[in-house]
């Protein structure tokens, strides 16, 4: 079943962009995808962030939680995560995987990225996979000014895309299974949105086998 068709939940009546309606599905693509490297590549996510134990992390678009759960786990028991989304079926998911020993307590909102409703400078780090391409471009920059905006001076910022296959044929492969918006994601636009948003970037790469990731700093 294409990506696309796993993604066409009810519509939220405060946003446009596009949401998980089918939880179970998605893990189950997603496993597929990743060939059994996905959890080593959230891990890595995990670590590039910069969160250190006993901060307050936000997931923007945290979907069914994979990379929620994660963070907890690096910021320990003195730590707190909160998983924003805008879809109640993957809350509801999110909210019933257990967490392993030691994590943080992770706490799911209902949500949307442009529009947080979430205090100014309320976490030390903030992180988004998989997140921005959902949204029409239009509002991409308005999510991640709300990512500045409920970030502290000096807190991190940890952005994750989906990196398109450089062959023709990958991108078609991807696009039959996963649609126009990730087999035509434009990762190299995510520096300069992430700039204009404010931020200071200190580092971007690939994370095998189908991530790319932008590290930034709220300098003020």
């Amino acid at each position: 079943m294409p990506l696309g068709h796993l993604m066409q939940g009810e519509p939220h009546t405060d946003t446009p962009g596009v949401t998980i309606g089918a939880p179970h599905a998605y893990e189950l693509f997603a496993a597929v995808c990743f060939a059994g490297r996905r959890n080593r590549a959230f891990s890595r996510l995990a670590a590039a962030s910069g969160a250190e134990p006993g901060d307050r992390v936000l997931d923007v678009g945290c979907g069914t939680g994979y990379l929620t759960r994660r963070m907890a786990a690096r910021v320990g028991p003195d730590g707190a995560v909160t998983g924003v989304d805008p879809s109640p079926p993957v809350l509801a998911y999110a909210r019933n995987k257990k967490q392993r020993p030691g994590s943080a307590p992770c706490t799911y909102r209902e949500g949307v990225a442009e529009s947080l409703d979430l205090p100014d400078g309320a976490f030390d780090a903030v992180v988004t996979s998989l997140m921005l391409h959902h949204l029409p471009e239009e509002l991409r920059p308005a999510a991640l000014r709300e990512m500045h905006r409920v970030l502290r001076p000096g807190g991190r910022l940890l952005v994750v895309e989906f990196r398109p296959p450089k062959s023709r044929l990958g991108r078609h492969l991807v696009h039959g299974g996963a649609g126009h918006a990730m087999a035509h994601n434009r990762v190299d636009l995510l520096d300069g949105l992430v700039t204009d948003a404010g931020f200071e970037v200190s580092g971007h790469g690939d994370v095998r086998p189908w991530l790319y990731c932008v590290r930034a700093r709220r300098t003020q």
